[in-house]
């Protein structure tokens, strides 16, 4: 993350965070599933949590994250792959990210949370007036790392725990996201973003592997810092963002984009 922020260009505004599990450390809430039962029911920014809570302490309302994605003119994620999937915070994020796409930005009209009169209200023709993609134009950019399964895997392409007997249950030709392939275990995120208006071009969305047939205690921070290939790979994708985006420009009506993502709940803490 600090590498990339020093290499993106000088005057830029940049703002950094690392969602990432910690022990002791607020988590992001998960999604609820509102749209489910109502599209209005999903409201934009989520109300289903709040800032300050001290019953539900969510991360993604005490550190603004509404807010910062809406002031921002594009976004860049970096995380692991675990378990051919975006780590648990990147995908507690994106699912309550659902609201981005359609959520309902009079909370008001349906009293909060009342089920019924939201879907009267997706019922209504007013619906198709409130609905719509409340970040989009952005520019989305995904970088993923992985290890090929670090130490794990036998000269077979196997991983050595497995037990003889039961090898054939594990295809190594059909693995999924090996090599370059590890991209791909983001594309749910990189998918939800398009989906939702957000460009997310194939050139801004790309992956490297470090630490292969390392020991997982030798394939630590200062240890990725010594492998040069990975390290141009994420190089050359900073690269592509920083010229894609300067192309672009700026978003317009960042301010009011930014003034609808505030907290409509816990507005008194």
């Amino acid at each position: 993350m600090q590498r990339m922020a020093a290499k993106l260009p000088p005057g830029w505004q940049i703002d950094t965070e690392d969602i990432g599990n910690e022990h002791g450390k607020e988590r992001i809430q998960p999604c609820n599933g509102c749209v489910s039962s109502a599209a209005p029911l999903c409201v934009w920014p989520c109300n289903c949590y709040g800032p300050k809570s001290d019953t539900q302490p969510d991360l993604m309302w005490n550190l603004d994250l509404y807010g910062r994605l809406a002031r921002s003119d594009a976004w860049a994620f970096i995380g692991p792959m675990n378990w051919y999937a975006p780590t648990t915070g990147l995908k507690l994020m994106f699912d309550r990210l659902v609201c981005m796409n359609g959520g309902n930005p009079r909370p008001d009209l349906i009293d909060k949370k009342n089920t019924l009169k939201a879907q009267a209200l997706e019922r209504s023709a007013l619906w198709s007036e409130l609905s719509k993609n409340h970040l989009e134009g952005r520019t989305a950019a995904f970088f993923t790392y992985g290890d090929d399964g670090g130490p794990d895997i036998g000269e077979d392409g196997i991983p050595k725990l497995i037990r003889p007997e039961h090898k054939s249950w594990f295809d190594p030709e059909k693995e999924p996201f090996g090599g370059a392939q590890a991209r791909l275990s983001y594309q749910s995120l990189v998918w939800q973003c398009r989906y939702s208006g957000i460009e997310a071009p194939d050139a801004l969305w790309d992956c490297a592997n470090f630490g292969v047939g390392r020991l997982y205690a030798d394939d630590q921070v200062e240890d990725m810092a010594r492998e040069s290939g990975g390290l141009k790979r994420f190089d050359a994708w900073v690269e592509r963002f920083a010229e894609h985006v300067l192309a672009k420009g700026p978003m317009p009506n960042i301010e009011q984009d930014e003034r609808a993502a505030r907290t409509t709940t816990n507005v008194d803490k």
